[in-house]
C-alpha cells in the first residue's frame, strides 16, 4: 500500500509540508487544471504538473474526483456526449503520463452532501455532519426529482463508453461510493448506496480497469459488513484506491471523526488491506460548506 495526501493544482506550501511530514506520493484533484483546456492541451497540462509535483519529492499516482466536468454525464443531459468526448481524452492524457488511477463517483447534481459544517470534535476542531431531516427540509434541488432507474441508465451509458478506452490506456477506473449512502437525497436517486450495487455496477462492463474506491467509512454507513466486503473485493482485485475516513452515527445523521476516536478498527482493516495492490489517503473531512457540488 502506497499512503498518499490529496493535493489540487497550486498548492505549493501543503507541497512541502507534506514533504517534511514524510509524505512521498500524491492524489490530484485535476479538474481546476483541465475544465477550462481543450482537448489537446490535457497531456501537456498534466505532464507540467507531474513535474512540478516531482521537484517537490512528490509523485502523482491517481486523480480524485472527476477529471474534467461530467455533471451533464450524471443527469443525463443534452451535452453529455461531448463530456464524454472530453472525458475519453482525458484518460487518454492521463495514461500517456503514467497517472493510471481515477477514483470518480456517480453522484448526480449533488456530490458528496453534508448539512452542517460546524459540529465541534476533539480539541474544538469543527467537523462536517449529514442530517436527513434537514436535508429533506431544504426541498427539491434544481433537477426536481430523477429516478434511480435513470442514474443507473446514465451510469450504464457512460461506463460502455469510457471503461475500455481506459483498460486500453493502462487507467484504473476506481468508482466511490454515494457519500451519504441514501437515496433519494433531496429527489434524486443515488444507487451506490450499498454493496449489492457496487456489484451489479462492476458486471455492467467486466474489466480489470473497473474497480472500487473502499470507502471505508461509507460502507460501514450502508450497514455493510467491511471486513467481509474488502475480503470478497480484495479477492476479486478490485479494490483500488482507498479512503480512511471514521464517523460517527448512522446514515440517517452522522458526524466525521478522527481516526483515533471513532469506532471503526482501523489498524486491523489497514493490515488486511496492505494487502492489495492499492493506494489510500485519509480524507478526514473537516469543516466544510454543507452541501457543496462535486463534478
Amino acid at each position: 500500500m502506497q499512503l498518499c495526501e490529496l493535493f489540487n493544482p497550486g498548492e505549493k506550501g501543503k507541497l512541502r509540508l507534506a514533504r517534511q511530514a514524510g509524505v512521498r506520493h500524491a492524489i490530484l484533484g485535476a479538474h481546476p487544471a483541465l475544465a477550462e483546456l481543450p482537448r489537446e492541451e490535457y497531456t501537456e497540462a498534466l505532464a507540467k504538473l507531474k513535474a512540478e509535483f516531482h521537484a517537490e519529492g512528490l509523485d502523482i499516482l491517481g486523480v480524485e474526483s472527476h477529471p474534467v466536468p461530467a455533471g451533464k454525464i450524471k443527469l443525463g443531459l443534452p451535452g453529455r456526449d461531448q463530456e464524454i468526448e472530453n472525458y475519453i481524452a482525458a484518460i487518454r492524457a492521463l495514461g500517456e503520463v503514467g497517472i493510471n488511477m481515477i477514483c470518480y463517483n456517480f453522484m448526480a447534481g449533488l456530490g458528496w452532501y453534508r448539512t452542517r459544517g460546524d459540529v465541534a470534535e476533539r480539541g474544538r476542531a469543527l467537523v462536517s455532519e449529514f442530517d436527513l431531516g434537514a436535508a429533506e427540509r431544504q426541498g427539491l434541488t434544481e433537477w426536481g426529482e430523477i429516478s434511480e432507474e435513470r442514474i443507473w441508465s446514465n451510469l450504464e451509458y457512460f461506463l460502455k463508453a469510457v471503461i475500455p478506452v481506459a483498460e486500453h490506456a493502462g487507467v484504473n477506473m476506481a468508482l466511490h461510493a454515494d457519500d451519504p449512502p441514501v437515496s433519494p437525497l433531496r429527489g434524486i436517486g443515488r444507487v451506490l448506496t450499498r454493496g449489492e450495487n457496487f456489484r451489479r455496477a462492476l458486471k455492467i462492463v467486466p474489466s480489470p480497469a473497473s474497480g472500487i474506491t473502499f470507502c471505508q467509512a461509507t460502507f460501514k454507513l450502508m450497514g455493510e459488513d467491511i471486513e467481509a466486503l474488502a475480503r470478497e473485493w480484495l479477492a476479486q482485485k478490485k479494490i483500488l484506491f482507498i479512503h480512511f475516513r471514521d464517523v460517527q452515527g448512522a446514515r440517517e445523521r452522522f458526524r466525521e471523526t478522527f481516526h483515533d476516536n471513532g469506532p471503526t478498527g482501523y489498524g486491523a482493516n489497514a493490515e488486511g488491506l496492505s494487502r492489495g495492490r492499492l493506494y489510500g489517503t485519509d480524507p478526514t473531512r473537516p469543516r466544510a460548506d454543507p452541501g457543496g457540488r462535486v463534478e
